[in-house]
């Protein structure tokens, strides 16, 4: 294996402990203030993972695009996203990507990376819109930069597979 492969594989599992220590911290930061946590606690814990993903996706998506011509529609724009930007950050493309054509779309990933580690198949299910959060953000901050204002959220019925829900919000 060459020392590319393996360094880029560290990077992987380096960003996988960090998301998740990232987590626990915000949790238990939230939790010590009150010891019980009720949904509006997890609301909040949930609330302070995406606004750190949407700052993160900010600066990935200037990163990324720099050099790129300009996009032509919103359809180009998430294109982009499921191959480009989603490789680039998930290391691997949208298994699926849907569309209303009316400003909803549907991110199909079957082995979304930050649920890969946490479980396969139905355990652990009530954790994972946590793990989920951060991401949420990264890709509706890489949307906003692009002149595009979303609603991201995501659903998990069998893990690791995940469904990204984006909303564009017209103005």
């Amino acid at each position: 294996m060459s020392s590319v492969c393996l360094s880029g594989m560290a990077d992987e599992v380096l960003f996988e402990f960090l998301h998740m220590e990232i987590v626990s911290h915000v949790y238990k930061e939230q939790q010590s203030s009150k010891g019980e946590m009720d949904n509006k606690d997890r609301a909040v814990c949930v609330s302070v993972l995406e606004g750190m993903g949407f700052r993160v996706g900010q600066g990935l998506i200037e990163r990324l695009t720099r050099d790129s011509p300009s996009f032509k529609d919103e359809l180009d724009v998430m294109k982009f996203i499921c191959k480009d930007f989603w490789t680039k950050v998930f290391k691997r493309q949208i298994d699926n990507l849907r569309t209303n054509h009316q400003g909803t779309y549907v991110l199909q990933d079957n082995k979304f990376a930050q649920l890969t580690q946490l479980s396969s198949g139905k355990q652990y299910l009530d954790q994972a819109p946590k793990y989920l959060a951060f991401s949420c953000g990264v890709v509706r901050g890489a949307l906003s930069n692009l002149g595009l204002d979303s609603v991201v959220t995501a659903e998990v019925s069998v893990m690791p597979s995940c469904k990204f829900q984006v909303v564009i919000q017209k103005l």
